[in-house]
């Protein structure tokens, strides 16, 4: 049996994809999964051994430069890698317009949401065969459960992620325990303030361990320096691409993080991690899996430095 998963972006929502191939592969052990994701996001699906081939799509690039030669070219190799396999099913977990179109290039049974259920109901449109799914399940859970319907069984236990990482550090970093601090997210307003940000740094000091910095874009960087010259030892992290960011999660003794993909990835590594929710509610698109984690705040609630190292002391 070959399947094709379709779950493009963004990066939170690719991780919470991951434990579909976990359950997928328990019950189907011969299965043979690939993946269809924007090619930004493709390092995740990559990390899990069960994937074997990931097909990188680039819609977000395509849409910034639509009349490119280039963009049309690039379209059209993609459209031949997408369709050269024929699918017993393609299935879709992303319940989007422009998911729903990736998977009807392939070749294949193409299953999704149904439309009271997809968070595009056009979307249901493309589908060969679809499903109810309870749109009050955590993300993770709505993954698991239309892959599990679309393929007859039953989903079990807590999520299991499947991804691993070699622990790596860049040049300069230092030895010893260290933290992922993830300052940085996609909204100004999921921000945690930077003086509680160096209140916790100087408590994790406190307790023996370095707080690392990483930072993607000028803005993220020079917040990460900022915060780096107030918290004692402190280090702003150089530029890394996802990869490498997965190792530097994988080696660290614990993450903190406001809500951004990269919260969702140390938790998929399994390491400890609290996460910061202040303008959003982390009922439904938490942090979630079987290692340590514990979600703070929701929206229009700051949690405190206090809170953070409180939830922690399970670790610390």
């Amino acid at each position: 049996m070959r399947l094709l998963l379709v779950k493009t972006s963004s990066l939170g929502d690719v991780i919470h994809n991951l434990p579909v191939v976990s359950d997928i592969r328990r019950h189907f052990p011969e299965a043979a999964i690939d993946w269809c994701v924007e090619d930004s996001f493709a390092a995740i699906p990559r990390l899990h051994p069960a994937v074997e081939e990931v097909i990188p799509v680039a819609i977000r690039r395509w849409r910034k430069q639509l009349f490119a030669r280039q963009t049309w070219q690039d379209v059209s190799t993609f459209r031949a890698q997408i369709g050269r396999e024929a699918y017993d099913l393609v299935i879709d977990t992303q319940g989007l317009l422009k998911s729903a179109l990736v998977a009807r290039q392939a070749r294949g049974t193409r299953c999704g949401y149904d439309a009271a259920s997809a968070r595009e109901p056009l979307a249901t449109r493309f589908y060969d065969r679809c499903f109810a799914v309870d749109v009050c399940l955590h993300a993770v859970a709505r993954n698991r459960l239309l892959a599990a319907k679309a393929l007859g069984y039953s989903p079990e236990g807590e999520p299991d992620y499947g991804i691993v990482a070699p622990p790596s550090r860049f040049p300069g970093c230092p030895q010893g325990p260290y933290a992922v601090l993830l300052t940085a997210t996609s909204r100004d307003d999921k921000l945690w303030p930077e003086a509680h940000w160096i209140a916790l740094g100087k408590s994790l000091h406190g307790a023996g361990i370095t707080a690392l910095l990483p930072g993607g874009s000028p803005v993220e960087r020079e917040r990460a320096a900022r915060l780096a010259e107030a918290i004692p030892d402190a280090v702003a992290v150089p530029p890394m691409r996802i990869g490498e960011l997965a190792g530097l999660l994988a080696g660290a003794r614990l993450a903190v993080g406001v809500d951004t993909g990269l919260s969702h990835l140390a938790v998929a590594l399994r390491v400890p991690t609290v996460a910061l929710y202040v303008a959003t509610d982390p009922g439904l698109t938490g942090v979630l899996g079987s290692a340590f984690h514990r979600n703070l705040g929701g929206k229009g609630l700051l949690p405190s430095p206090d809170d953070v190292v409180s939830a922690l002391a399970p670790v610390l």
